[in-house]
């Protein structure tokens, strides 16, 4: 009984600065789980919202006579642009296609001035 009682006073006499804050604990959790949704978001969401943001930039400065690249790989001249759609010529052929489908502008028509 005595080694009982040796080992619990010896706990009792442990200085508290040895135990973590429970609330100091708590604290830092929470920093680290904001610090990780600050992190996704930097790093998964603000890019490709920009990188969507700059694709209905482009759709919205599509006009006839663009040349384009769709999705799919077909290259074309813009000859019309209506609402939802955009009717390309490639080669001899005209094609319609949803205008989400343009990726790219390779070349601009010429300015009319």
């Amino acid at each position: 009984m005595t080694d009982f009682a040796s080992i619990h006073l010896l706990a009792e006499a442990a200085p508290q600065g040895l135990q973590p804050n429970p609330t100091g604990e708590m604290l830092k959790l929470v920093g680290m789980i904001r610090f990780a949704f600050v992190a996704m978001y930097l790093i998964g969401i603000r890019p490709q919202q920009k990188k969507a943001r700059e694709h209905e930039q482009l759709l919205k400065t599509l006009k006839p006579k663009d040349k384009v690249v769709t999705s799919g790989g077909i290259m074309g001249i813009v000859v019309s642009v209506q609402e939802k759609t955009v009717t390309l010529r490639s080669a001899d052929t005209k094609l319609e296609v949803l205008k989400s489908a343009v990726t790219e502008i390779t070349e601009r028509a010429a300015s009319e001035a």
